[in-house]
C-alpha cells in the first residue's frame, strides 16, 4: 500500500522531532521531508511533492501562512494543515481563507493530527468542532443586516500574517524588544511594521494603537 507522504514545517526542532515519530508509526503515512523556514520549505515542497504539508504559522523568516499561499499561487495541488500554537479563534478562519484545509492547535493536537490528515486527504477540512460552531455562526451572523460588520474593523482582516502577530503582541503587553526577540527581528524592523499597521488601521498614535490592541486581544482570546 503506497504511503501518505507527509512534510512537516516548523522551527522547533524537539517539536518537529516528536511529530515525526508520531507520523511515522501509522501504517499508511510517513514524513518525506521537513524544513525550518518557508524559503527552504518552498524549495523542498516544490522537489519532493508531498501529499500534504503541516505548517506552523510562526516560523523564523515569515509566516508559515506565506507557505501556504505559495502552494495556492503557484497551483501545486498540495493540500495543507496548520498545527500551532495561536488560538483558532483568531487565526483557524486566517489560515482556511489563505487556503489551508484544516486547523489544530498544538497544545490540543494529541489524536488529532494523524485523524486530521485522512480527513483532508480525503477532501473533507478538518477544525475543532467549538470553531466550526463559531464560525457558522459568523456566516450566519453576516447574513442579515444587524449581523453586517465593516470588514476594516477586523484586524485579521486587514493585516498581514506577520503584522498581525505583531498587532497580537502588542496587545499581550509586549515591548518592541520583547517582541524583536520572540520573533527573532530587528527592533528597527519591528518599528517599521507597527508603522504599517498604524497606517493600514487608521491609528494615529502608539497609544491609541496599544489601546485598540489590548481590547482586541481581550475579545478574541477571553
Amino acid at each position: 500500500m503506497k504511503k501518505l507522504r507527509i512534510f512537516i514545517v516548523d522551527d522547533h526542532p524537539i517539536f518537529r522531532k516528536g511529530l515525526i515519530q508520531l507520523i511515522n508509526e501509522e501504517s499508511d503515512m510517513e514524513v518525506c521531508g521537513e524544513a525550518e523556514d518557508v524559503f527552504s520549505a518552498t524549495h523542498k515542497v516544490r522537489q519532493l511533492k508531498p501529499d500534504l504539508v503541516i505548517a506552523d504559522i510562526t516560523l523564523k523568516d515569515t509566516s508559515g501562512l506565506e507557505l501556504i499561499k505559495f502552494i495556492q499561487d503557484n497551483n501545486l495541488n498540495i493540500p495543507s494543515l496548520v498545527l500551532s500554537m495561536h488560538d483558532e479563534k483568531v487565526y483557524a478562519e486566517r489560515a482556511l481563507v489563505t487556503g489551508a484545509r484544516g486547523y489544530i492547535m498544538k497544545q490540543e493536537m494529541s489524536g488529532q493530527v494523524t485523524s486530521a490528515i485522512r480527513q483532508i486527504i480525503s477532501g473533507k477540512i478538518y477544525i475543532s468542532e467549538s470553531m466550526n460552531d463559531r464560525l457558522l455562526s459568523n456566516f450566519l451572523a453576516k447574513g442579515g443586516e444587524s449581523g453586517k460588520k465593516n470588514i476594516s474593523d477586523d484586524p485579521a482582516s486587514m493585516l498581514t500574517g506577520r503584522e498581525l502577530e505583531i498587532f497580537r503582541l502588542i496587545g499581550k503587553g509586549y515591548t518592541r524588544k520583547d517582541i524583536a526577540e520572540s520573533l527573532n527581528l530587528n527592533v528597527n524592523t519591528i518599528g517599521t511594521y507597527r508603522e504599517r499597521i498604524k497606517e493600514k488601521m487608521n491609528i494615529s498614535s502608539s497609544n491609541e494603537l496599544l489601546s485598540y490592541a489590548i481590547k482586541w486581544v481581550q475579545k478574541t482570546e477571553e
